[in-house]
């Protein structure tokens, strides 16, 4: 009877065994694992800590009573293999309790030892309040601290994959989180432009970024522990969590004379072999040669171990050579609080360090038909050789990263061409993807590159090509422009470039972008056909540029004692609410009560000023003390309800952002009238002062016609009405035409009030643009565009504004000159004079002039 021994009881080791005894029931079994656990989910540990997995047995996924009773294999643990005889043929163990020693011999010996997390000799490193995190006893000791301690202040050192899992998780449990990165970027297998993606996200939740930071030493500081930098900066937390890396757990094997790489991985051929062919080894701990850099190097993922376990198993039972393991090109994923980033290959700085020839590009879609609600940005960045062999690609996005990722991985490992990326076909519905997938899009622009129809610059060749002389040509919008440009940038939207070709210099290259490179890509072939030939479009646009361009670290935010303040802060409010205005406070007690009002509205999709004005109509519904919360998708409404409140005197309890869903909860505040005696108690405790509210008046002159100053003048009289002030809309000259009747009905006029009446516009809907009205089309154009986008249509405004109480005001020696009479007004317009709107004026802490 054959003695099978297996070192390591994770997911290589524990897979191996169970294939083994599915291959071979008369074997003997025995598995050593030095923890306590065997087949846990290693992967989802740091959920555990964050309590997205609240139960702890979920992270097992066999026992070794399990393992004993289902496959008759004899699982030891803690149990430390200390050394092999390869001559014997056996194994010298060491029980890790009882300190018992004894030896094992085998028939095949399998090594599946793992990796272990780097602890650099740094001085401090000790300090029991600094972490690693590899096994179930690791997490135990994590969350048990996290329970017991509640750590203002987290640093995690290192912005691997494992770093920020472990900073999402910390995050979710109320820590402020700080990362450390030796690097100039996190997740090192994506590229820089691809990381910046990520780094922006983080900045969004908070969470404090330090990168190109290496750590010197730590200290201690009291309570807490100091993570000094080498640029001498000093960093105090509660709590210092390292994901640094990983190295293979190999010492053992070393020692036994099995052949490693330098960095300490075990060499194995392609059954899965040592250099001793009885003993196999898979797994983290080994290095083998890569399918794309031809390199042995390791890849420390479960997915490959759990497959290789079956090859090995075979090839034991079977025989060597009965399966053979040809590579694995390293598909990872990883969620980063609520956007996903995933690679497969290899990043286009490898290849470029490794002198291989590749080519690069980048493209942003949605996760599924933009027409088709919830569709969320996807960035794709696809890498491959000149001849168009798949060499690597990196995702990033909010829904659907997964399945293009394993799309695309599945091309490279069969080192299959980019361009047939263009040819997968998919399943489709608008719920689900585009009728042209993301994946599809990639392998077509790729085609584009390699057939030469388009010449493609990566962002980091901006600087090099400006400097050669080159000219930057901006095809964008005028609107989007004026946003933000590359410097030097001039802009000849694409709309026009047909009839400005002649400013456009041939003498010099051309860089051309627009926002994500498909308009880029539309004027690029306009010009190559029109004679230029040194033409480039920036690869990703100008979104790619301006992501990477920024500022990528986010140091100083965290102020010492700031969660306290909060956490102080937050108790004072409940004070506030429960303690402070008891009987005889002044406060009665159903303003209390009434607080637990909870209205939610569902704002999403609408445009400003749109989740405003519902906000304002709820507010305006609830009790005072009563809460809304509101979702809405325009990124302003998070600006727009902080300003809000800020104006109308609610308290904002709340903003958060979810897959690009924002959400505030907002409180309608109480009376100064029924408070005052309060307020300054209430500031004492560390509640914010309730302060009551005196609305002032806003004035809008509206002397212009033009379809979009009419527009805006509504937008801003319906965004003010919603903040709580009297407004009053002066309408003077052209500005008459805005309120004129639809139907108005046919009055005298003399001959002057008979031009005028002909050159003027009728009524709200046939107003003109200012800019680019083509006739009429322009109006509809923007028209069609609003009803897109679900922007209010003007005739709407109007009456949403007659509807808030907004005051219509026309002038009556504008009415007068323009032969403007009161009948053909809108139903509910005051007539008035300069008397009337310098009342108006005086009242207004705002007064604007369209």
């Amino acid at each position: 009877m054959a003695r099978y021994v297996i070192v390591g009881g994770v997911a290589g080791g524990a897979s191996t065994a169970a294939r083994l005894r599915r291959m071979d029931e008369r074997a003997e079994i025995v598995m050593f694992e030095r923890g306590s656990h065997i087949s846990y989910a290693n992967c989802g540990l740091p959920y555990y800590a964050g309590e997205t997995i609240k139960e702890r047995e979920r992270l097992f996924v066999m026992t070794p009573e399990k393992f004993k009773a289902w496959l008759n294999v004899d699982v030891r643990v803690r149990t430390e293999v200390e050394a092999i005889d390869r001559g014997a043929k056996s194994v010298r163990v060491r029980e890790l309790d009882s300190g018992r020693e004894y030896s094992l011999t085998y028939d095949a010996l399998v090594l599946s030892p793992g990796s272990e997390p780097i602890r650099p000799p740094l001085p401090g490193i000790d300090d029991p309040r600094i972490f690693t995190l590899r096994s179930v006893s690791d997490i135990d000791q994590i969350k048990s601290f996290i329970d017991e301690h509640r750590p203002e202040r987290t640093i995690v050192v290192g912005g691997g994959f494992i770093g920020l899992e472990m900073a999402e998780n910390l995050h979710t449990r109320g820590s402020f989180v700080t990362i450390v990165e030796a690097l100039d970027q996190v997740m090192n297998p994506l590229d820089f432009e691809m990381a910046a993606i990520v780094h922006q996200h983080l900045k969004q939740k908070n969470v404090e970024l330090y990168l190109s930071s290496a750590v010197a030493r730590f200290e201690k500081a009291g309570s807490r522990a100091v993570v000094v930098l080498a640029d001498s900066t000093r960093l105090d937390a509660d709590m210092v969590v390292l994901s640094i890396g990983v190295r293979p757990e190999t010492a053992f094997a070393k020692q036994a004379g099995i052949e490693t790489a330098p960095n300490g991985a075990i060499l194995v051929n392609e059954n899965l072999q040592t250099n001793d062919p009885s003993i196999y080894a898979l797994g983290d701990a080994i290095a083998f040669p890569h399918p794309i850099l031809g390199m042995a190097m390791p890849i420390p993922l479960a997915g490959p171990a759990n497959k290789q376990a079956r090859i090995v198993a075979d090839n034991i039972v079977k025989g060597a050579g009965t399966r053979r393991w040809s590579g694995a090109i390293g598909t990872s994923i990883a969620k980063v609080f609520d956007i996903t980033a995933a690679a497969a290959g290899v990043a286009e700085k490898l290849l470029k360090k490794n002198n291989i020839p590749c080519m690069s590009i980048i493209t942003h879609g949605s996760s599924h038909a933009s027409y088709y609600p919830g569709a969320q940005p996807l960035t794709i960045k696809t890498v491959f050789a000149p001849d168009g062999t798949l060499l690597g690609a990196q995702v990033v996005g909010y829904d659907g990263v997964d399945k293009r990722i394993d799309l695309i991985a599945d091309y490279i490992r069969r080192k299959a061409k980019v361009t047939e990326l263009g040819e997968i076909e998919h399943a489709y519905a608008p719920p689900f993807s585009s009728a042209k997938d993301p994946v599809n899009i990639a392998g077509m622009t790729a085609e584009n590159v390699l057939t030469r129809l388009s010449r493609h610059a990566a962002w980091s060749e901006v600087a090099v090509l400006k400097g050669n002389g080159a000219y930057i040509l901006d095809v964008r919008t005028e609107e989007e422009f004026q946003l933000g440009a590359i410097p030097g940038a001039v802009n000849i939207p694409l709309d026009n470039l047909r009839t400005r070709l002649s400013e456009v210099p041939r003498d010099r290259a051309v860089l051309v972008y627009c926002g994500v490179g498909l308009r880029g890509y539309l004027a690029e072939r306009i010009m190559r056909q029109n004679g230029w030939t040194e033409v480039f479009n920036l690869s990703g646009g100008y979104k790619t540029w301006e992501l990477a361009s920024e500022p990528q670290s986010h140091k100083g935010v965290y102020k010492p004692g700031l969660a306290a303040i909060q956490s102080a802060s937050a108790k004072g409010a409940q004070e506030l609410l429960h303690t402070t205005f008891a009987e005889g406070s002044g406060m009665p007690e159903s303003i209390a009560a009434k607080r637990q009002a909870i209205v939610q509205i569902d704002a999403c999709g609408l445009q400003c000023p749109g989740p405003i004005m519902r906000l304002k109509t709820e507010i305006d519904r609830l009790p005072e003390g009563g809460r809304v919360v509101i979702s809405a998708t325009d990124p302003g409404f998070v600006r727009d309800a902080a300003s809000w409140c800020n104006v109308t005197g609610n308290l904002l309890i709340s903003m958060e952002e979810s897959k690009g869903v924002y959400t505030a909860m907002i409180e309608k505040a109480v009376k100064q009238s029924a408070m005052a005696a309060a307020t300054g108690m209430a500031a004492s405790q560390g509640g914010a002062p309730i302060v009551q509210y005196s609305p002032k008046g806003a004035s809008i002159i509206v002397f212009s016609n033009d379809f979009d100053r009419a527009l805006a003048s509504f937008v801003l009289a319906n965004g003010a009405a919603a903040a709580g002030k009297d407004v009053t809309m002066f309408f003077t000259f052209w500005g008459l035409s805005v309120i004129r009747k639809p139907d108005a009905p046919r009055v005298a006029k003399d001959f002057m009030g008979k031009m005028f009446g002909m050159m003027l516009p009728k009524h709200a809907g046939v107003l003109s643009l200012s800019k680019m009205n083509f006739g009429g089309l322009g109006q509809l154009m923007m028209k069609a565009r609003m009803k897109a986008k679900r922007v209010d249509m003007l005739e709407s405004m109007i009456a949403q504004a007659r509807q808030a109480g907004v005051r219509l005001v026309a002038c009556q020696m504008s009415m007068d000159i323009m032969g403007v009479k009161r009948e053909e007004l809108m139903e509910g317009v005051e007539i008035g004079g300069v008397a009337t709107y310098m009342d108006a004026a005086s009242q207004s802490g705002v007064n604007l002039f369209i």
